[in-house]
């Protein structure tokens, strides 16, 4: 054994490393060199000395790239709903390389070996495969490989926690039931493998999508690539490339489908805990929320009002009469929700369970049988969502919600979770009779349980629009059901992660998200109680939650002040909700978010990415929202380009600047972009009520041309899809010194007989007109918030916060009308 002290004879050396290179092309297999090429219109098909690609152009700004070992199998996908759109397209090639060249990007296929680059169209590198590495196979899981340009930024990828800059992160796509998750744990409980680079002032889009577990890597653990594989199945990936940001977000969704109008009433504060029993308990919450004037939509039943946990029963002494509940509850302006897991209980006698066994819709072993896990009610078996048998076995379950006035389904524990967290990887799933394994049909279960409620409601209810929400998905969710961030912790830390996962969750394409507000484990205290009931009413889902064994977290639990605080905010939201209900419709028509991420409007603006100032967040496109702590009394705030206005005062506030800020316990700092127009109602107490006649419009001066397209419609119907609808687009053009409301479009009535302008940051002495006939408007002082009661006799009194604004009431005549200023 001396020689291994001594120089290894050249011959040994030589077939030593012929071995080690042999050994390492076996475990880890390239696409190696183009062979063939077959072009056919917008799509080109590839083989490789160990693989078949296909290229496909889907629109001048997507292309779509699939590989795998073997020939490519027939196209299907449960995310993606739209095909290939006739583009223009030019393809040539050579013997070392193929273009294929849109009218907004070129894709450039070395064949020596495969490797793909995006260029812009004047020959920008967008993105590009990393030489020697592109895309590769270890076993059955594959991986592409881009290099990571210099100083490149990595965002979105649904619900994940960390930074909003995942640059240096790694992450797994796996649904997990994550109780009480860490603010660094990874993965929770959705799966949309989505993700935004940006460099060197351009930016893109990937959707990876295969449901197999998958992994993606910004530069973790090493300084030479970003990469996106999958533990089984092809690589099939869609690159997106855009100028602005917003509109890579809608050509995704353009993909994977966008949201429809929801019911008015989600949008209202819902009223939750785990859990509200017996019926009587319901009914003083509901009362209570009405004698302490807290404006509120919805109340939610999590799993104890299940006869022991049963999907699709009610324990009849805690729940005797659920038709006459929800009517009452209706009768107060309130609508309910209940909670729905999967896993029905294999219980002889069980009139679910024997109907699913009868009908032979539950997931199954290999060699058959029924798959049983335990759950709530003991052990269990799961349908299958993946079967339109299985989906239609749940429309008819779920009807006997609606049948008795239930206008909510929260599908909860779809990960699927079981206790154990293991289902075993022979479980196979129908998976629209492609019969895969658990391995495959994982991620996508979730989705599927909310897609079935969703659908098992338009049955039963027609024209009326169903409220989903869940907890597990998969890309394209934003179709079916709004989601919330699952079992969060009572602390600040989780507070500002939520901001951020919301935020990440619209960069994503899903513009219904919420997070349980207080925390649902354990007990926050007055100040964070507070903070986060602010940070609610700019929440797209407004939800208070918490768990069994905790503290009361309804608004009066927490004392007078923070009730006085709560209801400031709630009254806002309120108040807001034409606002609101608008910036809803817009992400109906472009995918683009309600929680929007900084980095839309101001992508390349460095300062955005900035641990401290990246929980700031856009809530539509007029305010912006700067999240601190509960106990926090400063803060800094950043002022992306442009001129602000402090919410409450109307401050003036020039961009590109931070700010340190003075933070109160009673009060969110919010933001409002110069030259936006806002519009707000009456105060109500909920949806079901009607406000006042008069629509205010609160428009704010500014240097820049801005827009926003107000909106009106029943509220609960699809009606708007055909036509019965109220909208108009609202213009301000600053060169002009114009405010034009559009004609209206639409042959629906505005339910607002009045205008109200208020002018914010005009001077005193401008002259008005409206189209031509000068107007006199009156000054008038504007307050959002109620001073908060001075419960300290020895203490200063509380005034009113505001700003004085000119002032004009106008009649809403559905012709255009321009104000000249």
């Amino acid at each position: 054994m001396k020689i291994l002290n001594k120089v290894l004879p050249l011959a040994i050396l030589t077939v030593c490393t012929a071995a080690i290179g042999y050994a390492q092309n076996v475990a880890v297999k390239s696409a190696g060199n183009v062979s063939n090429v077959q072009i056919s219109g917008q799509q080109v098909k590839l083989t490789t000395e160990n693989a078949f690609a296909e290229v496909t152009v889907y629109s001048p700004s997507v292309i779509r790239v699939r590989m795998d070992k073997q020939p490519l199998q027939p196209s299907f996908s449960y995310a993606v709903i739209t095909k290939p759109q006739p583009s223009k397209v030019s393809i040539n090639q050579d013997e070392n390389q193929l273009n294929i060249v849109t009218d907004s990007v070129k894709l450039v296929i070395s064949k020596k070996p495969y490797s793909a680059t995006f260029y812009t169209l004047d020959g920008n590198i967008i993105s590009q495969d990393e030489k020697g590495l592109t895309t590769s196979w270890v076993n059955e899981s594959v991986t592409t490989y881009k290099h990571m340009q210099d100083g490149e930024r990595f965002i979105g990828l649904g619900e994940k926690t960390g930074n909003l800059d995942r640059k240096g992160s790694g992450y797994t796509n796996w649904n997990s039931d994550t109780f009480g998750y860490r603010t660094d744990q990874d993965p929770i409980y959705s799966t949309i493998p989505f993700y935004i680079g940006i460099h060197h002032n351009l930016n893109y889009g990937i959707f990876f999508d295969n449901t197999f577990q998958s992994d993606f890597n910004f530069g973790a653990s090493n300084n030479r690539f970003s990469s996106f594989g999958a533990r089984g199945g092809e690589m099939n990936y869609y690159f997106i490339y855009h100028k602005h940001l917003a509109d890579i977000i809608s050509s995704y969704t353009t993909l994977t489908g966008r949201m429809k109008m929801p019911p008015m009433w989600s949008l209202g504060y819902q009223q939750n805990r785990y859990s509200y029993y017996p019926d009587t308990e319901v009914y003083r919450i509901a009362q209570t929320l009405r004698e302490k004037k807290i404006p509120a939509d919805g109340i939610t039943l999590d799993i104890h009002y299940m006869d022991k946990y049963k999907v699709f029963t009610w324990d009849k002494n805690r729940f005797p009469d659920p038709a006459k509940l929800t009517g009452k509850l209706k009768d107060m302006g309130l609508h309910l929700t209940l909670i729905v897991d999967p896993g029905v209980k294999t219980e002889a006698g069980y009139p679910v369970y024997e109907d699913g066994v009868k009908n032979n819709i539950f997931i199954k072993y290999a060699d058959s049988t029924n798959y049983t896990g335990q759950v709530w009610p003991g052990w269990c078996h799961f349908p299958d969502f993946t079967s339109d048998k299985g989906r239609s076995w749940w429309h008819r379950q779920v009807k006997k919600y609606a049948d008795v006035g239930v206008d909510g389904i929260w599908n909860d524990m779809n990960e699927i979770a079981t206790w154990g967290q293991k289902i075993p990887d022979n479980v196979l799933f129908s998976y629209e009779g492609k019969n895969v394994s658990h391995l495959q049909g994982h991620n996508i279960y979730g989705m599927e349980m909310a897609r079935a409620s969703y659908e098992g409601y338009l049955k039963a209810n027609g024209n009326k629009r169903p409220f989903m929400l869940t907890r597990a998905g998969y890309a394209g969710l934003q179709r079916y059901t709004a989601i919330w961030t699952g079992d969060n912790r009572a602390e600040e830390d989780h507070m500002l992660l939520g901001v951020r996962l919301l935020s990440s969750l619209g960069l994503s394409g899903v513009a219904f998200t919420g997070m349980d507000i207080g925390g649902f484990t354990g007990n926050p205290n007055v100040a964070l109680y507070s903070r986060w009931m602010q940070i609610g009413a700019f929440s797209p889902y407004f939800r208070n939650h918490t768990a069994v064994n905790t503290k009361s977290a309804e608004p009066w639990a927490f004392g007078e002040e923070a009730l006085e605080i709560s209801r400031n905010f709630i009254n806002l939201r309120y108040r807001l909700l034409p606002y609101l209900y608008s910036t809803f419709y817009q992400a109906t028509q472009s995918g683009n978010p309600v929680v929007r991420s900084l980095a839309i409007d101001y992508t390349f603006d460095p300062k955005i990415y900035e641990t401290q100032f990246q929980n700031q967040y856009g809530f539509g496109n007029s305010f912006m929202v700067a999240p601190f702590g509960g106990a926090d009394s400063f803060g800094a705030v950043y002022f992306p380009e442009g001129n602000w206005y402090n919410l409450y005062n109307d401050e003036r506030i020039n961009g590109k600047q931070e700010k340190l800020t003075r933070v109160t316990v009673t009060k969110l700092p919010v933001f409002v972009k110069e030259s936006s127009i806002i519009p707000m109602q009456s105060l109500i107490q909920s949806t079901a009520e009607k406000p006042t006649d008069t629509l205010t419009l609160h428009i704010y001066k500014g240097n820049r041309n801005n827009s926003f397209v107000y909106y009106e419609d029943d509220g609960e119907s699809y009606d708007y899809e055909k036509g019965s609808y109220y909208k108009r687009l609202m213009t301000y053009n600053a060169s002009s010194k114009q405010i034009v409301i559009n004609e209206a479009e639409g042959n629906r009535s505005s339910k607002f007989k009045y205008i109200k302008i208020q002018l914010h940051g005009f001077d005193t002495n401008e002259k008005l007109s409206l189209n031509g006939k000068s107007l006199k408007a009156k000054k008038e002082f504007v307050s959002l918030l109620t001073p908060i009661s001075t419960f300290d006799p020895q203490g200063t009194d509380n005034v009113a916060e505001g700003g004085n604004v000119q002032s004009l009431i106008i009649d809403n005549n559905k012709g255009r009308m321009v104000l000249n200023y």
